[in-house]
């Protein structure tokens, strides 16, 4: 193991490799406004007392041997393993924003059809998520080369990090957002690249939309578990109709289908967009939380031209984004029809 006995500690830790690189995390530095220079590595504490680059240096590398995977599973348990994806032996940073784009796809915009009305509604919330998983990435307890897991079930998502409470952290403190960096290196970094916004302000977001009993403690791992919401599961699940219908291929039916005729047809109606911006919006529409990249695979083009059309979207009116960069979408075209 790399785990040095004198403590529990990733930057005195020696890398098992030496012959690292950080294309990658150089690029999400750049993007955020950032230039590394040639004493990056010494500036981001990535080296030990003795010059060797340590292992939180191993874990934002190019290349690592650290498995990070995304596990669905068919029901409510771990019998039948649908789906496996591994989103590791890469920059932590990366394997991050793969995860979040992940689970987001996964968590779609299901529809419940009453007598009076069409509601939709996401599985999970998106905001509680997102914190979880970057929760997950910067807490966990890399020392014994353990690191987070996320797994996808019928009627709940659960990820489980490494570590149980940072020695000296009562539970009370945990939720009330006190906060012992158990990787305060990786915390510097995602905070650099805005993953995450300020020390200890993720567990009380969570708090926000999911119960203290989301939280599951043990002495070497801390899971959270977050239920699908109960009208989804009593209308199928989550891995089924839901998921299914939405990554078809056909933008128009599939997404009208998902997001209900009335929306539809009322961004259909919004003559100030055009077919392309359409396009965009149900795609947002379908999922609040959809992604850039989702949005340019979906429709065929780069990311680039995916930001010009919300852009010119926002600027008429229909778009808005809730909680920052970090948050969600909320289209604003009324699906309600006049009344005669």
């Amino acid at each position: 193991l790399f785990a040095s006995r004198t403590r529990n500690s990733i930057s005195k830790i020696k890398s098992s490799r030496q012959d690292l690189t950080f294309g990658q995390l150089k690029i999400y530095y750049e993007e955020a406004g950032y230039k590394l220079g040639n004493a990056f590595a010494k500036n981001l504490e990535l080296h030990t007392e003795d010059g060797a680059f340590n292992y939180a240096a191993y874990l934002l590398a190019d290349k690592n041997n650290t498995s990070i995977k995304v596990a669905k599973y068919s029901g409510s348990n771990r019998a039948d393993l649908v789906e496996s994806n591994e989103y590791g032996n890469e920059c932590l940073v990366k394997a991050t924003k793969q995860v979040i784009d992940k689970i987001a796809l996964e968590n779609r915009t299901a529809t419940k059809i009453t007598s009076k009305e069409r509601q939709q509604f996401q599985l999970w919330n998106p905001i509680a998520l997102r914190e979880a998983i970057i929760n997950a990435f910067v807490h966990n307890d890399y020392t014994n080369e353990i690191p987070p897991k996320f797994e996808i079930f019928a009627d709940r998502i659960e990820i489980t990090s490494a570590g149980g409470l940072p020695e000296g952290l009562s539970k009370q403190e945990f939720f009330e957002g006190f906060s012992v960096p158990r990787n305060k290196e990786l915390m510097r970094i995602f905070k650099d690249l805005e993953l995450v916004e300020q020390l200890g302000s993720g567990i009380p977001r969570i708090l926000e939309y999911y119960g203290k009993d989301s939280f599951g403690f043990s002495e070497n791992f801390l899971r959270m578990t977050f239920m699908a919401k109960e009208t989804a599961i009593a209308n199928g699940g989550v891995i089924g109709g839901v998921i299914g219908g939405v990554i078809g291929g056909v933008i128009g039916g599939v997404i009208g289908g998902v997001i209900g005729g009335e929306m539809s047809n009322a961004i259909d109606n919004a003559t100030a967009l055009t077919k392309r911006q359409k396009e965009v919006l149900k795609l947002i529409a379908a999922n609040t939380a959809i992604t850039y990249n989702e949005i340019a695979e979906d429709l065929g083009i780069n990311e680039s031209a995916v930001g010009k059309h919300i852009n010119a979207i926002k600027d008429k009116g229909f778009l808005g984004r809730k909680e920052g960069t970090r948050g969600y979408w909320e289209v604003k075209v009324s699906s309600r029809k006049k009344k005669d």
